[in-house]
């Protein structure tokens, strides 16, 4: 019976709606009927857990206002067209500061893609961390949901930040042009991130470019923030993309050069090889710089966030444009290679095109010695070898 009335004073309340829906604003039906709501907390914190709210009574928002800014950007050009509205709803809100908005949809999963899509495009978000949604239903009719960035700084500190993260980029980008080539950029991004940030799993703002531009302490979220940041400075695409790595939760990012995809991970970038019991040394592994789809999935499973293309580029592959990629077996030419290196006190990583030519390799130079007849005054020679990508790194480097 309680049920019954229930129904009858809705459906009152609807006619009535409709009867002086010429003289008032949706506004004001909404101060006749409040609507039952129940939020929920998203974070895009790792570590964190979703919240629950109780089920409260609360007037559903107007319309999001929308600035449709995001075009060419990767994730956004991969959703449909209402998934598109409700992100440009999302950033508007996030760009803008604003405390919360009524979304153009009531899908909770397309709320969710929407919202990964934001987040994958702009790497530079450091204001927020999550959203809380709140669902609006009449019985047991979803009506409407209400977006809330979560944010983890005022209007005022998000400037300040800004402008110091800017002087520090503006910095850091000061050895590359916007003329240059799509792989040079590419190339400098991985080789700056390598040299001057360290990976601290409990790093402060780790979700997050302030730990990358401000502390130089991050984990792999924050280096792919900050490739998809600092490329975006250059204007080459790029979006992060989440999934694991080894078994365990990793952010990588797809990269577009000169019109084609790459995978690249500035994580891994910053490697390291210990010689016996001496101390490590710390190389840039450019194995993780322009990957394609067979050697991303060689340690990376992306998740199904984003839909991915079938990278198969190898054009800018960083052995092949270094001239690091051996196909034959040709000695004097991967001599002149060693040479170089060796009296620039470097390391260098040979890319065999198969396992025969990188044994072949191994045998001639390592084995037999023939490193000696071009590295004049070697006396002993630190290498490691890799099976698993074809490759061998002569290790020059003397710190």
């Amino acid at each position: 019976m309680k049920v019954v009335k229930r129904k009858a004073i809705l459906l009152f309340l609807v006619v009535l709606y409709s009867s002086i829906v010429n003289a008032c604003a949706p506004n004001n039906f909404q101060d006749i009927l409040q609507i039952n709501s129940k939020s929920e907390s998203i974070n895009t914190d790792k570590n964190s857990q979703k919240k629950e709210v109780p089920t409260t009574e609360k007037k559903l928002l107007e319309p999001a206002k929308r600035e449709q800014i995001s075009v060419g950007k990767y994730a956004y050009e991969h959703l449909d067209e209402q998934g598109q509205i409700v992100y440009d709803e999302m950033l508007t809100a996030i760009l803008n500061h604003e405390e919360s908005i009524r979304l153009s949809t009531v899908d909770l999963d397309l709320m969710r893609r929407a919202y990964t899509a934001v987040c994958g495009d702009y790497g530079g978000l450091f204001w927020v961390e999550g959203y809380v949604y709140t669902r609006y239903t009449k019985g047991e009719e979803l009506v409407g949901l209400e977006f809330a960035p979560k944010y983890t700084m005022t209007e005022e500190e998000r400037r300040t930040t800004q402008k110091q993260i800017d002087d520090i980029v503006d910095a850091w980008l000061c050895g590359i042009s916007i003329n240059d080539t799509d792989y040079d950029k590419a190339k400098y991004v991985y080789q700056f991130l390598a040299l001057n940030t360290e990976y601290v799993k409990d790093a402060p703002n780790s979700q997050n470019i302030i730990s990358v531009f401000l502390e130089r302490k991050t984990v792999c979220q924050g280096y792919a923030c900050a490739v998809q940041y600092l490329l975006g400075q250059l204007g080459i695409q790029s979006v992060i993309v989440s999934g694991t790595a080894l078994g365990e939760p990793h952010a990588w990012n797809l990269i577009c050069l000169e019109d084609e995809y790459y995978y690249m991970d500035a994580t891994w970038g910053n490697n390291g090889y210990q010689n016996g019991e001496g101390k490590e040394k710390s190389f840039i592994d450019y194995n993780y710089m322009t990957m394609t789809t067979a050697e991303m999935q060689m340690g990376h499973a992306p998740n199904q966030d984003i839909d991915l293309p079938e990278c198969t580029a190898v054009k800018n592959n960083y052995y092949r444009k270094e001239g690091n990629y051996i196909e034959n077996w040709e000695p004097e030419k991967i001599g002149t290679c060693l040479i170089q290196a060796w009296e620039q006190g470097r390391i260098i990583t040979l890319r065999f095109s198969d396992n025969h030519l990188k044994d072949q390799a191994f045998q001639y130079f390592i084995e037999e010695g023939h490193v000696a007849d071009f590295c004049s005054g070697i006396t002993e020679i630190n290498y490691i070898e890799d099976s698993l990508w074809n490759e061998i790194s002569f290790c020059f480097n003397k710190e």
